[in-house]
């Protein structure tokens, strides 16, 4: 994802849609080693989609496990990759954290209030 689709935090750690929080993948990854794991990703989430259409419950529990051992590979999710001892705030709805004043000046996004 790039900023050009979905803005990313100033401090590089989250991307958001719909005005939630995704943890981005860990910068220091190797170009070579990222690209391998985001093509296990997509076979992983291919998978899901297969398993889905034959309602195969195995088949479905390996994939969905695969897609999480890729996203933990990649960081996106399991053991935050920056070490200054901030929490993750993965899946959170940006207004609730301290990006919400970001989001709002830099993003575009509404207001709370004047959403309302």
């Amino acid at each position: 994802m790039t900023a050009d689709v979905h803005p990313v935090t100033p401090d590089g750690r989250y991307f958001v849609v719909r005005g939630r929080l995704w943890r981005r993948s860990d910068p220091s990854l190797p170009e070579e080693r990222r690209s391998a794991l985001v093509a296990e990703l997509m076979q992983a989430r291919r998978a899901v989609g297969v398993a889905l259409r034959k309602a195969d419950k195995d088949a479905l529990a390996e994939a969905r496990a695969n897609v999480d051992l890729a996203k933990v590979a990649l960081g996106e999710r399991g053991q935050v990759w920056w070490h200054d001892g901030t929490p993750d705030l993965n899946r959170r709805m940006v207004a609730g954290t301290p990006y919400a004043q970001w989001y709002e000046d830099a993003a575009g996004a509404p207001s709370e209030t004047s959403a309302r």
